[in-house]
């Protein structure tokens, strides 16, 4: 009987492996040179952390089931959650701002498509407890670093930026949205890159056979793409101060602003941004915001936060349009091969010195010609070769070849174990 990964989960081979490693490098490098503490949490928590945060809903979407206590829990779909519980537990204790990353796996149940998986890992960078735009500045830089340190400039990614209070005051104090109507409306502004259609359907829901305020909201959200005069107003001010801070970073010719990226989750409070490729050919690479008022819904303290979320299945779909497919890294540095069985002992000895030395080595495990030894050492990746022959070992030496260039030198072995640069 054979088996197969279920649909949606991925089996990381060598290849596809070293490209998430990648990936995974360049995410703790550019978060840690900023600052940020690796944090983690449990794969699996009570379901009605979900539930508090995102209404019953959201269930069909997750891995949720009873456990054998008798408790409902769920694969966490998402890590903000956990983050808000966990900071909530030690609010009083956690110096402020904190400034946190971690990459957990996340799992939900939702139709594939290319970009989307039904698990993948993620990279969350947040700050929590710093109100300032200049915090929302900082983890938007984070996040174009990042494209930056993979070999992406401004022709290839974008970051659109917007602000749901800029948003928020345009519809209520110029076209009379209620306060409690603005989530509704706000959730339909989301659609409508994806379907114009979808989007103003959900705007007369939201208001409801009131078709003049519908038919003036429907009209300001098509037009939405010109920012000028939403930007006059007061309520732009912190996106100005987030702008001015990413002009000082070197950073603002990333950037866009863009009041059609709302973020359809009603927990955003503040300025909100998503990196897209620039034919915007994918899904979005990332998507984040401020949400000031989440700790405190899941009966933690009152915080002001901003994060974002940037996942590795767009990001490697993105470098595997540039790149081509991905291809797995060399597993060895120096390949220690034996002429003559009779050596066996030595090249153990010398296999174990090199890899004190911290290098990568690896040796045949049985008896093979030296050319079939020569021929794995190459497929593993291996620049050199160390041939452990009879004549050389009877004087103290091993034959160091290089994989590259085929250039052969006699080296002692002493200086094997000890000294020699492999360079």
């Amino acid at each position: 009987m054979r088996f197969a990964a279920l649909p949606g989960f991925r089996d990381a081979y060598p290849d596809a492996f070293a490209r998430r490693r990648r990936i995974f490098g360049v995410w703790r490098s550019v978060a840690e040179r900023y600052g940020f503490e690796e944090y983690d949490g449990p794969p699996l928590e009570p379901l009605d952390l979900y539930t508090a945060k995102s209404g019953e809903e959201i269930v069909d979407q997750l891995y949720a089931f009873t456990d054998k206590g008798g408790r409902q829990v769920a694969l966490r779909p998402e890590m903000t959650p956990t983050l808000a519980r966990m900071v909530g537990a030690r609010a009083q204790q956690l110096k402020k701002p904190i400034r946190w990353f971690t990459i957990p796996q996340l799992f939900r149940y939702e139709r594939q498509q290319r970009g989307r998986q039904r698990e993948h890992f993620q990279l969350n960078v947040d700050i929590i407890g710093e109100s300032s735009p200049a915090a929302d500045a900082e983890v938007i830089a984070v996040a174009i670093e990042i494209v930056r340190a993979l070999g992406f400039g401004p022709e290839h990614v974008r970051a659109r930026v917007s602000d749901r209070r800029v948003l928020a005051e345009a519809l209520t104090t110029g076209m009379g949205v209620l306060e409690h109507e603005l989530p509704g409306v706000l959730a339909a502004f989301d659609r409508y890159e994806k379907s114009r259609e979808a989007a103003e359907a959900a705007l007369d829901t939201v208001f409801a056979g009131d078709t003049k305020r519908a038919h003036a909201v429907r009209q300001f959200g098509a037009a939405l793409g010109d920012s000028a005069g939403l930007m006059a107003q007061p309520a732009a001010e912190p996106l100005k101060t987030c702008l001015g801070h990413l002009e000082a970073l070197g950073l603002r010719e990333y950037v866009d602003v863009d009041f059609r990226v709302v973020r359809g989750l009603a927990y955003y409070t503040g300025i909100v941004f998503e990196l897209f490729d620039a034919k915007q050919s994918l899904r979005a690479i990332c998507g984040g915001g401020r949400y000031d008022t989440l700790i405190q819904s899941l009966g933690g303290p009152e915080l002001p936060c901003v994060g974002f979320g940037m996942g590795d299945v767009v990001l490697g779909e993105l470098l595997t349009d540039r790149d081509g497919p991905p291809a797995a890294d060399p597993s060895v540095d120096v390949f220690v091969v034996l002429v003559r069985e009779e050596e066996r002992v030595a090249a153990l000895a010398l296999v174990r010195a090199l890899r004190d030395r911290g290098l990568r080595v690896e040796y045949a495990l049985k008896r093979q010609a030296v050319g079939k030894q020569l021929e794995l050492a190459n497929a593993r990746g291996g620049a050199w070769a160390v041939i452990v022959g009879p004549d050389e070992y009877a004087v103290g030496q091993a034959v160091v070849r290089s994989l590259k260039s085929g250039t052969e030198t006699k080296v002692g072995l002493d200086a094997l174990r000890d000294t020699y640069a492999f360079k």
